[in-house]
């Protein structure tokens, strides 16, 4: 007799048992774990977390399997699943819904063609074949190798794939039925017989050669007189005729499959090296339009991109077909992974046009990965469609250093301003109707409304029992509040005239710069006057672009001040009862947007905060996914608004300090126009140089040089060249950059040639990134608030010193009592001067900074002073861009964006 023990193959338990051991060791919560879809019973399989889900038979059968299955597929926390189902009910519905990587059974269409081709990279081996050939090997005295296997009975995948294998292995392989002619014959001349169907059929014990090894899979198989007939007509021992299909040794095999998916699983959640395959670009002479060098380069797609850059298929959200949103599980994922080096691309004072920090930004990683092969990412800000359709146009860069689709870029893209707006609007709704719920109702009545009895029964909501919370009341019973209580809970008593939150729209509309509202009778006199700011000017875009995650994100939203109580005290958006609403609509605006370059480098865009009024930088989160994706030798190139008085400062002290990340390189983009501008242009002939020399580069590129030293930074000198710049203006440039104390000055050509005319930057960052780095802050944030904003004014701007209005006075001293006088400043001031004075160009010094009022953004995380008048609302120019941007309605192609 042999017991079923003697039949286990125990190399293989040893080896599961190792791999166990070993996952265990570097994830001790790990449980490797098999779901089991079935119809009646279930395999015991041991040392395996199971998970069984029964179903009912019936119509829907169908559609219940493969909607368990795509469940199951997701669940992070299955690592195998086995669909113990009748054949009617393995339909190819099902099996196209099964993973490859969760397929244990090994019954996919994809598995079954990887095996056969002989690819075990994605698929298993089904179980039943697995112990076949184990058997095959345990009960030969000698090698297998051209022995004869016949294979009876069988029909579908399972036949092929064993076949398959069975020749993969050296042996010869032949198929036969039970209704062959020949069947006495090729059972007498094969070495083992593996019997996949049976049915009601046996080969009569002489047919079997001695020493011939006879299996049977078929669980419907009696073999309990063949096995004895077989073992009394024969001296040789090894002719054995063995039912195994409910035994341990298939049992073993889904183990051991289980256990090598959960391995997989865990090895493709480390990081994985980049295999990013670059674009080819052709550029033209003369540079044809954006749109046009845009629409004739074909972007991968966005899950190839994804693939290639070590993203996973459950973190990614994909939008179409060239973007997609990307998971912030990635962080928890590459916890432990080194973050790549962080270059800031800043710019000296610009004119109206701007001086293509954007256009470097894509050219400098266009320049790292196509051409140097380094991994980088740039991490871009999203345009508004105010400046779209607007005055500036298209944001997605320009020329060949742009991010395409440019249309998708500059249009929508993910909705997240839409969002943005959503939010901020619902806000302002609330606003209006608990002012005017409050002037028209008793304390008893607003109280029965916003603590309602359902079905008897009245409860506070979690955001209640927090406001109730921050009023010193520790109840939860609605009915143990007392009637001064009640008052207290159910009155914001907000002052109209001193309400600070506006309402949004995402286009420049100068005529909702101050309206009226609450005309209507239904509003019984509550008219008050309120104005519209650009929605990326909302404090809900800054909170979003400086959050760290989404609790953070719920926690800032939750603390943004919409006005004053007649108290005096502020009003929070969680006293309004909106803040977990607000989360829920930005939930998935806080996912960093991936897209790529003209030469499919990837590229994060992701928030827009405005740069007057907020600090004008790209998200934090998207930094930091990129800073983990690009490995610990990899660039992650990030753009800050304006010039670097502004967006720079900024960065480093509002954004920096939110993140924990300090940057490496500043790269300082420069143009000849914009120094000569500062020089005292634009229209300059016989002077440029002289002009170029000591009114703009020694002056405005200067002190902008200066400013990012301030923070231990190094500084790498881009000059944007234009195709009217001589080569002797931009040689003196870079060499008075260099005199000025930049690490290095470089000409770029990304414009008109793409990454390849960057490639002098990118070697330049990245000798920079390797010199020591003693980033500091520019003040301690305990410092007063107006001793914070005077070293921002006197060492950035060159001011003497600032000057206070009353009301600036009144803000400040306001703010330290409700204890915001701890948090970084953001200066709200023209971007076209180092000075409040648009017209003073250069460096220019001797003034003394007005500070007309302070306001704060207590969600963001800041108080912004605001220097001069500062619209938040542009208006259209008397011809915008709109008049150029047209669509084809036959071919559905975009036309003027730029």
């Amino acid at each position: 007799r042999y017991t079923l023990d003697f039949f286990i193959p125990r190399e293989v338990i040893e080896k599961t048992k190792e791999t166990m051991e070993a996952l265990q060791k570097r994830n001790a919560a790990i449980q490797p774990s098999l779901a089991i879809i079935q119809v009646n019973w279930i395999y015991p399989v041991k040392n395996l977390k199971n998970k069984t889900i029964s179903l009912c038979v019936g119509i829907n059968m169908d559609f219940a399997i493969v909607k368990e299955v795509l469940k199951l597929n997701e669940d992070p926390g299955v690592h195998g699943l086995y669909l113990h189902l009748p054949p009617a009910s393995t339909t190819s519905r099902v099996l196209t819904a099964l993973k490859p990587e969760k397929d244990v059974e090994g019954i996919s269409d994809l598995s079954t063609g990887c095996l056969i081709r002989g690819d075990l990279s994605t698929g298993y081996v089904p179980p039943v074949i697995s112990a076949v050939l184990e058997l095959l090997n345990h009960f030969s005295d000698v090698s297998l190798e051209g022995k004869t296997v016949l294979v009876l009975g069988g029909h579908g995948t399972l036949e092929v794939t064993l076949r398959c294998l069975i020749e993969r292995n050296g042996m010869v392989a032949i198929t036969s039925h039970w209704t062959s002619k020949n069947l006495k014959s090729e059972v007498m001349e094969a070495d083992a017989i593996v019997i996949l169907e049976a049915g009601n059929m046996d080969l009569p014990p002489n047919w079997v050669k001695p020493g011939a090894v006879v299996f049977s899979c078929d669980p419907t198989h009696n073999t309990g007189t063949v096995l004895l007939r077989v073992c009394s007509s024969l001296s040789i021992i090894h002719s054995i005729w063995l039912l195994f299909l409910l035994q341990s040794p298939v049992l073993l095999f889904i183990q051991k499959n289980v256990v090598h998916s959960c391995t997989r699983w865990l090895q493709e959640r480390q990081y994985q090296p980049w295999n990013l395959s670059s674009i080819n670009l052709q550029p033209q002479t003369p540079v044809p339009s954006d749109i046009e060098i845009s629409r004739a380069q074909t972007p991968k797609p966005v899950d190839q991109l994804a693939k290639e850059i070590g993203l996973l298929p459950e973190e990614l959200e994909v939008y179409g077909r060239s973007k997609a949103k990307v998971r912030l599980s990635l962080l928890d994922r590459l916890q432990n992974q080194p973050d790549g080096k962080y270059v800031l691309v800043a710019g000296i004072t610009p004119t109206p046009l701007g001086e293509g920090k954007s256009t470097v930004t894509i050219g400098l990683v266009q320049a790292l990965s196509a051409h140097l092969k380094l991994n980088s990412f740039a991490c871009l800000r999203q345009p508004s469609q105010g400046p779209t359709f607007g005055v500036k146009g298209g944001a997605a860069g320009g020329g060949y250093a742009q991010v395409i689709p440019m249309e998708e870029f500059n249009l929508h893209l993910t909705g997240d301003i839409h969002a943005i707006t959503a939010a901020n609007n619902l806000v302002a709704a609330a606003i209006d109707a608990r002012i005017l719920h409050e002037s028209t109702q008793s304390d008893k009545a607003l109280y029965n409304r916003l603590v309602p009895s359902v079905n008897g029964v009245r409860r506070f909501s979690p955001i209640q029992i927090s406001r109730l919370r921050r009023l010193g009341m520790d109840k939860t019973d609605p009915a143990s509040l007392t009637p001064q209580e009640i008052n207290a809970f159910v009155r914001l008593d907000l002052d109209p005239s001193r309400i600070t939150w506006h309402r949004v729209v995402d286009t420049n509309d100068r005529f909702l710069r101050k309206i009226t509202v609450g005309q209507a009778s239904t509003e019984k006199g509550q008219s008050r006057e309120v104005w519209f700011d650009i929605a990326v000017a909302s404090e809900i875009m800054a909170i979003l672009a400086l959050a760290d995650g989404l609790e953070d994100m719920k926690t800032r939203l939750a603390r943004m001040v919409v006005g004053t109580s007649r108290g005096g005290q502020p009003v929070t958006a969680e006293d309004l009862g909106v803040s977990g609403a607000l989360a829920v609509l930005m939930k998935d605006a806080i996912k960093p947007t991936l897209m790529q370059t003209l030469e499919g480098t990837p590229v994060f865009v992701h928030a827009g905060p405005f740069a007057n009024i907020a600090h004008g930088n790209s998200s934090v989160l998207a930094d930091k996914l990129a800073l983990k994706l690009v490995g610990q030798d990899g660039f992650v190139v990030t753009e800050a608004g304006f010039g670097a008085d502004i967006g720079m400062e900024k960065f480093f002290n509002i954004k920096c300090r939110a993140s924990g990340l300090q940057p490496n390189v500043v790269v300082l983009v420069a143009t000849v126009r914009a120094l000569k501008m500062h020089g005292g242009g634009p229209n300059v002939r016989l002077q440029t140089t002289e002009l170029l020399e000591f009114s703009g580069c020694r002056s405005n590129l200067r002190k902008q040089i200066q400013i990012a030293r301030l923070f231990g930074v190094p500084v790498v000198v881009a000059v944007n060249v234009f195709k009217t710049d001589t080569q002797a203006e931009l040689d003196l440039v870079c060499q008075i950059a260099k005199e000025c104390g930049a690490s290095d000055a470089v000409p770029c050509h990304h414009w008109a040639q793409g990454g390849r005319g960057c490639i002098e930057l990118a070697h330049a960052v990245n000798a920079a990134a390797t010199r020591s780095n003693n980033f500091q802050f520019l003040y301690n944030l305990q410092l007063p608030l107006v001793d914070k904003i005077r070293a921002i004014a006197q060492q950035v701007y060159g001011a003497d010193d600032i000057e206070l209005s009353p009301d600036a006075k009144a803000k400040i001293d306001y703010y330290n009592q409700q204890g915001h006088g701890s948090l970084p400043i953001c200066m709200a001031k023209t971007h076209l001067s180092l000075s409040h004075m648009p017209e003073k160009k250069g460096a220019p010094t001797g003034f003394i900074l007005p500070i007309r009022d302070v306001r704060a953004s207590v969600g963001a995380g800041f108080i912004y002073p605001l220097v001069g008048t500062m619209s938040t609302m542009p208006g259209l120019p008397t011809r915008p861009c709109f008049y150029d941007i047209d669509l084809d309605p036959v071919t559905e192609e975009i036309s003027g964006l730029f």
